[in-house]
């Protein structure tokens, strides 16, 4: 690798991604999980050091949304923590307010999370009037609350009790641009906050409520905030950034639990969202539809996950699927790649170094071949009871948390191989929020203690 950096340029990475018809982020990407294979161009090298130097710089970028960089799940970090419990490998715990299934940011030194109290902490006891939603800003480095907003929801929501009970009224993940933060709480709202926690606008989606309530977390293109509002109002709904002005909305995204994807193809992105029935890609910069496939026959909770042009989904607990993206009309027939009678639930997939991975709500790991949709290998994480949060991706494992009963690490290869399983033997609460990675350190948030891991 020494031998051929001093070959490169960025002129030549920049041919390079136009030769494979790929941006220079993508050959990044690709390079790095060995993906894209060397080629050589006018008698010149790629150089993989270099794009593994740059992938190093951003290594330790932060986590910023919803399954991160990408939305993918995957961090490119290295020397994350594989082992920790209420007394190993801690460098802080910090009691929230109350419960949440929202996962954590981070931005620079500072966690950003949401929760909420008053209401939804037993099932079919307590007064709705009580309910509070909670956004705090943190400390990364002792978790120190450095603001706190308490602010009333709209009512009614839904009631906690039943089926209604699984995550409560804090599911959606906020993300930031690094200026200013975006925050969804179902038909409350959308908000936008400064980094010093000053409400600068806030904007309804719908006003309806779901049994179920609402979980998906808000997306980031261009000057818009992009929200899946399938419950609130049966719509997809892009918001300016800096006003939050519709600027465009799109019917017809029903049953819909799942955070959009942003797509790259061919110089352009496509905003894909599994509903039911029907897999969809839809024009970010106006909210038209540019194709759709067959998708899965029930309501989805899992996010796509994408390679290259390549869309994979799971969805309904019984369908896994891959679909080539960059068509137009009803591309059933002619971009469907493969369909499976297998796939999760709730938590969404990760692909990586030519293999797709998720859970089964029933604690089952599957590896499975992006090419065919062959599974590779189901093993079930012994004890691990149910599991709804997404897995993570990092330092070559994969992180699968479960709800009452720790998280799983588990190594990133065709062959399933158990590292760890690491427990919080003093908090018993549940788990739903999937953790995050940032500067070697993961976040880890129960219905209880938000959890810093790793060196202090």
């Amino acid at each position: 690798m020494n031998a051929i950096a001093t070959l490169c340029s960025w002129h030549q990475l920049n041919e390079t991604a136009k030769y494979n018809d790929r941006s220079v982020g993508d050959l990044i990407d690709e390079l790095t999980d060995g993906v894209l294979e060397m080629k050589c161009l006018h008698s010149t090298v790629v150089a993989l050091n270099l794009s593994l130097m740059l992938v190093a710089s951003a290594s330790a970028a932060d986590w910023t949304q919803f399954r991160g960089p990408k939305g993918l799940g995957v961090s490119n970090e290295t020397g994350v923590p594989t082992k920790w419990s209420s007394s190993e490998n801690i460098a802080w715990k910090v009691e929230m307010p109350g419960p949440g299934a929202s996962c954590p940011i981070t931005l620079g030194d500072h966690v950003y999370i949401t929760c909420y109290s008053g209401y939804g902490l037993e099932p079919s006891k307590g007064d709705m009037k009580e309910l509070k939603r909670h956004f705090l800003c943190l400390k990364r480095t002792n978790g120190d609350i450095v603001w706190h907003k308490t602010f009333e929801p709209k009512l009614s929501e839904h009631k906690y009790q039943g089926e209604g009970s699984y995550h409560g009224y804090a599911a959606s993940t906020p993300v930031t641009d690094g200026k200013r933060i975006y925050v969804f709480f179902g038909k409350s709202g959308v908000y936008c906050f400064d980094l010093a926690g000053n409400e600068i606008w806030r904007s309804s989606v719908g006003d309806r409520v779901h049994h179920w309530g609402s979980g998906c977390s808000p997306v980031l293109y261009k000057d818009t905030v992009i929200i899946n509002a399938s419950v609130e109002s049966g719509s997809m709904v892009a918001l300016n950034k800096s006003t939050g002005d519709e600027v465009w909305k799109t019917s017809g995204i029903g049953s819909a639990w799942n955070t959009p994807t942003l797509v790259p193809v061919k110089g352009k992105a496509e905003l894909v969202v599994s509903i039911q029935n029907h897999l969809v890609s839809l024009n970010p910069d106006d909210g038209k539809e540019l194709w759709r496939a067959e998708g899965v026959h029930r309501y989805v909770c899992p996010s796509v996950v994408y390679n290259k042009d390549i869309v994979y989904a799971i969805g309904g607990g019984h369908t896994s699927l891959a679909v080539r993206a960059g068509g137009s009309g009803d591309v059933s027939k002619t971009h469907g790649i493969w369909r499976l009678n297998k796939g999760a639930n709730v938590s969404s997939p990760i692909f990586y170094k030519k293999h797709l991975y998720w859970t089964r709500d029933g604690s089952t790991a599957c590896c499975q071949e992006p090419a065919t949709g062959d599974i590779v290998y189901e093993q079930r994480l012994p004890g691990a009871g149910r599991v709804w949060s997404s897995a993570v991706l990092a330092d070559g494992k994969l992180y699968y948390t479960s709800q009452h009963k720790g998280t799983f690490v588990v190594a990133a290869k065709p062959e399933y191989e158990l590292l760890a399983h690491n427990v919080f033997e003093e908090d018993d609460s549940r788990t739903n929020a999937s953790p995050i990675v940032s500067n070697g350190q993961i976040f880890l948030r129960t219905d209880r203690n938000l959890y810093c891991i790793g060196k202090k």
